[in-house]
């Protein structure tokens, strides 16, 4: 975390209110629309439903954003980031199954998080309807919506290769500007009817939920939970801006969203049974209460802030799926840095189905409220997940009985909100549960497929590298045999006393001597610690075989070549190594002699012929190593583009029956010679 933000100062509030509240501050745009939906039509609405809703929302607020995620999810933070991926990292040490919550909560909330572009930006490009720019007229045509939509959604998609750090310093002005105006003028419309805030007493919440006025009964918190969609993205972006600056604008930012939304209500409740507006089932209150020339201004605001919701999502997209990257929950994907940001990432891949994924929503909707009757149904699945995670982490800094009391309270209210919120499962959720379940699914194969491959593998897979010194010793002397290269780096785990794979140690002495200076065995190994940076060296008391661990945090890039090189300097300046001073070289300081780069591929041909696997365990294997080869391979991976690198094949499993073994050794051969 940059040092900046570790304390409270007007730079890091700034840059808070541009990152961290795009979703939860645009929520204004479209929640009390979904509550006069709930209604049927504005003459359908009562000042009792309207307060109650208000109020259902002021409280939802403050339980699940202000209690749950600003005061106790944020105690639980990994070396300053959060998200719950960084919580799953904190707590996977103490059982093995929070790995089912982890997967389920990151897959739901990167599959919500498609809607989110798509509802904000509509919403605030639909109050162009009717309006008048100096020339420019708007017509109602929805058509004209969806193509305006369209080209500001594509726009921000195609400049996120280009890193948005410049743009970017925009963004907490303009959230200043528009969480001003949100205040502003819920002031102006509360003064028009103060009764409004009876809503802050939850009298009128609880009420709402048990009163005839309210013909949809608890199914009204699907739409109240709009409200807090947000929460999630409190915690995520705390490694971007520092917890302490959240906890120091989150007041101001609650305080202006309440405002608008107690602003809102007062101007339905006056305008309820207007003949203009009684029979209107599809209206923005929001807009409809904004005067005269004022409301030119709320859309060119509300459009802004939607564009700043969407980059905030998109880039946490690619922060989750990082993140999910180094804790092995998805596929290597390859991951750019547009920017001199520390934080600010770029993952193609991802940019482009996001993009597709939204544009479609749009699309197939056709209008924000559409949107808004499917949005947030996995979301609470996310909520739920993060509750049971904190219920791990809170046992051991308070006793177990209030760490259950807390996660009982908050897991009763979101179970509430995601039974409320299976209604929208017809109305258009079921697109983001098909996608949840999708994301889910692959995870599930990366995961799982690796360990099954784990659990199916044989000590005769493995041999101990420490056999094979003298060999080694020897061959890197043997001036009979071709020189092969300074230095052979062999990318391969190396685990406990000192066991490697046979198909290392056979590409080095059987295929075809590979004779070198020194030979390198690299590990890398992801830790919990997002951002540790650090390696041991093992010589195995020799002066030309090293044991390499690196030791990388799961939101490091794993750039082998770079560290490396690093280390190699520093050993032969200790002395550890002998000098690798080329005798012909165009840098006239350079000290590393050559490298080449070995990568073993495992080909899944042996899962036909090996009777041990059951037809899930196969499967699961095949589709691991199937996600491995349509993904980034690990020369992109390990950013060895420009390195001289080796790929050669192996059997994935070597069995105990010998004639299995010369079967696939065989299946070995004709491999590598194609």
């Amino acid at each position: 975390m940059l040092k900046q933000f570790e304390r409270v100062s007007f730079a890091g509030m700034l840059v808070t209110l541009g990152i961290v509240y795009g979703d939860i501050g645009t929520s204004p745009l479209y929640v009390m629309n979904a509550i006069v939906g709930d209604a049927g039509k504005m003459g359908h609405t009562s000042p009792d439903y309207i307060i109650g809703a208000i109020s259902l929302i002021f409280w939802t607020l403050m339980i699940i954003t202000t209690l749950k995620y600003v005061v106790i999810a944020m105690q639980a933070d990994n070396n300053h980031e959060g998200g719950i991926f960084s919580l799953y990292a904190l707590v996977r040490a103490k059982a093995k199954w929070l790995i089912f919550p982890a997967l389920i909560g990151g897959a739901a909330i990167l599959a919500d998080g498609t809607l989110t572009p798509a509802v904000t930006v509509t919403s605030a490009i639909e109050g162009l309807r009717g309006q008048h720019l100096g020339s420019i007229s708007f017509g109602n045509a929805q058509s004209d919506v969806l193509l305006i939509t369209t080209l500001v959604l594509l726009l921000l998609f195609v400049i996120q290769r280009f890193g948005t750090s410049t743009i970017g310093k925009a963004f907490g002005p303009v959230m200043i500007l528009w969480f001003g105006f949100l205040a502003v003028f819920g002031i102006v419309n509360i003064l028009g009817y103060p009764a409004i805030l009876k809503a802050l007493s939850p009298y009128y919440a609880i009420t709402l939920l048990f009163s005839p006025v309210n013909k949809v009964g608890i199914f009204i918190l699907g739409s109240v939970f709009l409200a807090t969609t947000g929460a999630e993205a409190l915690y995520s972006d705390m490694g971007h801006v520092g917890k302490k600056n959240i906890y120091a604008t989150w007041p101001l930012v609650y305080g202006a969203l309440i405002l608008n939304y107690l602003g809102q209500g007062a101007w339905i409740i006056n305008h309820a049974h207007d003949q203009a507006y009684a029979n209107l089932s599809n209206l923005n209150p929001f807009y409809e209460m904004l005067p005269g020339n004022w409301r030119i201004l709320g859309i060119v605001l509300a459009t802004l802030a939607a564009v700043i919701a969407s980059q905030a999502l998109i880039t946490g997209s690619f922060t989750l799926v990082s993140e999910a990257m180094g804790l092995k929950l998805l596929p290597r994907l390859l991951v750019k840095h547009p920017s001199d940001v520390k934080n600010q990432i770029y993952i193609a891949n991802v940019n482009w189905i996001l993009c597709i994924i939204t544009l479609s929503i749009v699309w197939y909707f056709g209008n924000s409220q559409k949107m808004e009757a499917a949005y947030g149904l996995a979301i609470t699945v996310t909520m739920l997940m993060t509750t049971i995670l904190l219920f791990e982490f809170l046992k051991d800094r308070l006793n177990r009985i209030s760490a259950f009391g807390i996660a009982i309270f908050f897991g009763t209210i979101e179970t509430l909100f995601l039974i409320a919120s299976l209604v929208k499962f017809i109305h258009g959720g079921y697109i983001t549960v098909l996608l949840m379940l999708l994301i889910l699914y692959v995870m599930w194969v990366w995961y799982f497929g690796n360990k099954k491959r784990e659990h199916y593998e044989v000590a005769s897979e493995y041999v101990s590298l420490l056999d094979y010194r003298d060999q080694l010793s020897k061959l890197s002397d043997d001036e009979t045999e071709p020189f092969f290269t300074t230095n052979l780096v062999y990318m391969t785990k190396i685990k406990d006393d000192y066991r490697i794979k046979r198909s290392a140690m056979y590409s080095i002495l059987d295929r075809q001597p590979k004779r070198a200076k020194v030979y390198w065995f690299v590990t890398v190994n992801e830790t919990d610690e997002p951002y540790e940076s650090s390696y041991t060296v093992d010589m195995l008391d020799t002066d030309n075989i090293v044991n390499v661990q690196l030791y990388l945090g799961f939101k490091r890039s794993q750039v082998v070549s770079v560290y490396l090189h690093q280390i190699v300097a520093k050993l032969v300046e200790q002395g550890v190594l002998k000098s690798q001073v080329p005798k012909y070289s165009t840098q006239m300081e350079r000290k590393v002699g050559s490298f080449k780069f070995v990568i073993i591929k495992e080909q899944p041909a042996d899962l036909v012929i090996n009777d041990k696997l059951s037809g899930l365990d196969r499967r699961l294997i095949a589709g691991r190593i199937y996600l491995q080869k349509i993904t980034a391979s690990p020369t992109t991976w390990y950013g060895l583009e420009f390195s001289n690198v080796i790929e050669e094949s192996a059997p994935l499993f070597i069995n105990y029956t010998s004639n299995q073994y010369v079967m696939q050794r065989k299946i070995y051969h004709r491999q590598t010679k194609k």
